[in-house]
């Protein structure tokens, strides 16, 4: 519904069909690199251009055919803080075009799509690229403290009381990436968030495993098949190919032969420093509904049944209808309707259960409806996690669609990896081609994100 004052008019996603279409077109992405390998040396805004040159070549658009470029990107880093900005300068983008770079941590580029289909819904453009990048290889190390100190007053001072400042109880040397991974509210990282999960909804080992193997069989049967051709193009530089297939699953394409590999890595809160009554004792108050028992309570979370940290870019067109039309666009899917969700950030790895509903009321669509849904792996356990609970608490079978082949059929994030900002608009990519190949009507695109929000969008294939 359309509301209106005076001189402002207010719109909600739930009236998406009921004002101008939206739909999406074509995109694509950068193959993921696993962090510190083949992509580590390049800049997320160098990515992005790819992805950008990419998806404009892909769809045979004219750059100037382009009224704006909106990107997720969590790292935020200083060489380029507006990110979208830099990349369509560099892609060749006209200087009269908007840029845009959003945050909403791992659901960033879910939220670059929504927000350029909300400025086409005002009036503000009729096409958009919209996307995400993240480059994890290359986020910093920092230096935290207040300027206001003397030893932190200019770089030369820092130089010059280096030694001094490392022992200083005022300033701290962080690393970017572990700090940025941990919730300040709550005090727990992601992949304690994960074990929080498996430990409330009793996920087990053996299962997480299990998730995970399938996900490596899925990724790396898809790109024997050409699934990923349609829309991965390689990273090149100087004439070489600096990438051209995911790398992980590539990496660690032992595991699909020796899936006993799976069960020899170490819990990462169940070892010899670190035990799960430890665990307990600093975050059991996040266990809703149990206690810690010896022998019984056994950690779970690990590194192979975890996504991987990764670096890649990825964007999509989003567009009017009409205007996609009038420019003879091939049309994939029309975007009908989305939804974000709030968690408790301790939770945050089951959000997607509780956004879904959010996103399939604002479209008139039902669960059972869904031909393909492309869900977010940062975990195992909070995929399996996001199973039971959406069944009890809505009656979704997600477990089902997995089980079916219509949940994650390509793969998923445990094998492909997690660029942080990219992972967004790389599920809808990956939903609108599973649905094209399936002959599937509808599809949904759900991740969750820290601090406990959750992200979900629904597409209707193009006819």
């Amino acid at each position: 519904m359309w509301y209106k004052t005076s001189t402002l008019v207010f719109w909600r996603p739930d009236m998406l069909a009921r004002s101008t279409k939206i739909v999406l077109c074509a995109g694509a992405r950068t193959p993921i690199g696993h962090i510190s390998r083949s992509l580590s040396d390049l800049r997320a805004n160098d990515l992005m251009k790819d992805a950008v040159e990419a998806t404009l070549e892909k769809a045979a658009l004219a750059k100037d055919k382009v009224d704006g470029l909106i990107v997720g990107w969590v790292a935020q880093g200083v060489d380029a803080p507006n990110l979208a900005r830099i990349a369509a300068l560099k892609a060749g983008l006209p200087e009269k075009t908007q840029a845009v770079t959003v945050q909403n941590n791992c659901i960033s580029s879910i939220e670059a799509v929504a927000s350029a289909a909300r400025f086409i819904m005002a009036g503000e453009g009729e096409l958009y690229l919209a996307g995400g990048a993240e480059v994890m290889s290359r986020m910093p190390y920092v230096i935290s403290g207040s300027r206001a100190q003397k030893e932190l007053r200019s770089l030369d001072t820092v130089k010059a009381k280096w030694g001094t400042l490392l022992e200083s109880s005022s300033v701290a040397v962080l690393d970017a990436m572990e700090r940025g991974l941990t919730d300040p509210v709550k005090n727990i990282n992601m992949a304690g968030t994960a074990e929080v999960a498996a430990q409330m909804y009793g996920v087990t080992r053996e299962a997480q495993d299990a998730y995970a193997h399938e996900s490596f069989r899925r990724t790396l049967e898809a790109w024997k098949r050409g699934f990923y051709a349609s829309h991965v193009r390689p990273v090149k530089r100087d004439g070489a190919v600096l990438l051209d297939k995911d790398e992980y699953p590539h990496l660690r394409a032992d595991l699909v032969a020796k899936p006993q590999m799976l069960g020899k890595a170490p819990a990462l809160f169940d070892n010899s420093v670190y035990s799960m009554k430890d665990f307990y004792r600093d975050y059991g108050h996040f266990i809703e509904g149990k206690t810690y028992e010896e022998g019984k309570c056994k950690g779970s979370v690990t590194l192979f049944n975890s996504c991987g940290r990764s670096d890649g870019a990825s964007a999509i067109v989003v567009a009017s209808e009409a205007r996609a039309k009038a420019l003879g666009l091939e049309i994939l899917g029309e975007l009908k309707g989305w939804g974000f969700y709030g968690n408790n950030p301790a939770h945050m790895g089951v959000s997607p259960a509780l956004a879904a509903p959010v996103a399939l009321k604002n479209a008139g669509i039902a669960f059972d409806e869904l031909d393909q849904i492309e869900l977010h792996e940062p975990f195992a356990a909070t995929v399996l996690s996001i199973f039971k609970l959406g069944r009890e608490k809505y009656g979704h079978d997600w477990e089902g669609k997995q089980k079916a082949g219509r949940l994650n059929p390509n793969g998923g994030s445990i094998a492909l990896g997690h660029p942080l900002g990219a992972t967004g608009t790389r599920l809808l990519l990956n939903v609108l081609h599973a649905l094209r190949e399936s002959q599937g009507r509808y599809g949904m695109i759900a991740a969750c994100a820290g601090g406990g929000m959750g992200g979900a969008m629904i597409v209707e294939r193009a006819a």
